[in-house]
């Protein structure tokens, strides 16, 4: 008898438990730190082992091993929710009596099976005997029709998110190049005289970026699904956009860029909560721009911007904004295995840096006494 209790107690508290994680990951809409615990653990446990097989293979295989495991975590994930409400819903069963039909007894089994069945709205051959065991029926037959619906509903969502995302990341690849640059976003811009369609274009990204991060922390899991090209990732379209917003702050005058001001502070909000998400913020900037990179930068600026800060004010202000949102960046980039994008691409960077040789005059023609 006292068995029964304490299972019974276990399945209640497991219906519980399941429902409420259930409820928070899929109904719920949640603040940074609200995250079903249990959704966030079985990612990080899982995701470390998958990314260090990966690791292992070829560079073409790690992104193919990698990209399943966003849609393949998210049905683990629906299992487990699944089952523990089936479970769950036999321990509450056997702990009455396990009363399915006259005659023989039943064991733990036949009430897991009996529970499935309910579950999943399928025919089984038991029927439950008096008003506890019916009532229990027909409460988990409603659970998974609630259940089954709810998810219908929820992967349409997550996949609308996901196309929406990977639309504006293949947008930035004709204007900002593959992998995308802050650099080519603004030599680009430089080189046509077309700083409105810059500052058109980032006003654009605003909405983006903000769409991005009230996504990925309604649905955490859309930071692993991969992009379809190798050289893209949502990471490094971010990372280029709020790179080239914080550029163009750093450049002109205060209050001349108001939207690179929105775009940056949007993107430096999603960054932190990002970062707080999956926590992975680091606690230094990486070295991505070199003083090479900025003398690059700052000559595409001065090509067609005659209101400029002095280059020691620029340097300075950059310096102060990349400090804001690089740090997470990084830590984004190492837990995800997406790479960071560079400022100024390294190609272009050893072109600017390979020594000059002097052209040497010809040498003089020698002619031959008679000839």
């Amino acid at each position: 008898m006292v068995w029964r209790v304490l299972v019974g107690l276990a399945g209640g508290v497991l219906i519980v438990v399941m429902l409420g994680e259930f409820f928070v990951a899929f109904l719920l809409p949640r603040r940074v730190k609200r995250d079903p615990r249990i959704a966030r653990g079985l990612f990080r446990m899982l995701w470390r082992p998958w990314r260090w097989v990966a690791s292992r293979l070829s560079s073409a295989a790690e992104d193919t091993m990698l990209g399943f495991f966003g849609p393949l975590a998210l049905v683990i994930e629906l299992v487990i929710w699944t089952l523990g409400l089936m479970i769950g819903f036999a321990a509450l069963e056997w702990s009455f009596g396990s009363r399915l039909g006259p005659g023989a007894s039943h064991g733990f089994g036949d009430d897991i099976y009996f529970s499935s069945g309910q579950f999943l709205s399928a025919a089984v051959t038991a029927v439950p005997v008096g008003s506890a065991a019916r009532a229990l029926s027909l409460a988990e037959a409603a659970t998974g029709v609630g259940v089954l619906f709810t998810i219908i509903g929820y992967l349409p969502s997550v996949y609308g998110a996901f196309s929406r995302r990977e639309i504006a990341v293949s947008q930035l690849a004709p204007r900002a190049g593959s992998p995308p640059t802050a650099f080519r976003l603004i030599t680009r811009t430089a080189e046509t005289g077309r700083w409105q369609d810059l500052r058109d274009y980032l006003k654009e990204a605003e909405a983006w970026a903000a769409e991005l991060m009230e996504t990925h922390l309604s649905y955490p899991q859309l930071a692993y699904y991969r992009s379809q090209h190798v050289n893209q990732n949502w990471l490094a379209a971010l990372t280029t956009i709020v790179d080239a917003s914080a550029a163009v702050l750093a450049a002109v005058p205060e209050g001349e860029a108001i939207s690179a001001e929105n775009t940056y502070a949007i993107g430096r909000h999603a960054f932190s909560d990002l970062a707080h998400q999956f926590r992975a913020r680091r606690d230094h900037t990486p070295r991505r721009l070199t003083d090479e990179g900025f003398d690059l930068l700052r000559n595409a600026f001065e090509s067609e911007n005659k209101r400029l800060v002095d280059r020691e004010t620029m340097r300075r202000r950059l310096d102060r904004f990349r400090g804001e949102y690089e740090p997470n960046a990084l830590g984004l980039s190492e837990w995800l295995g997406l790479t960071l994008p560079e400022w100024v691409a390294t190609d272009l960077l050893q072109r600017e840096e390979r020594p000059r040789v002097e052209a040497m005059p010809p040498s003089p023609t020698v002619r031959t006494p008679g000839r």
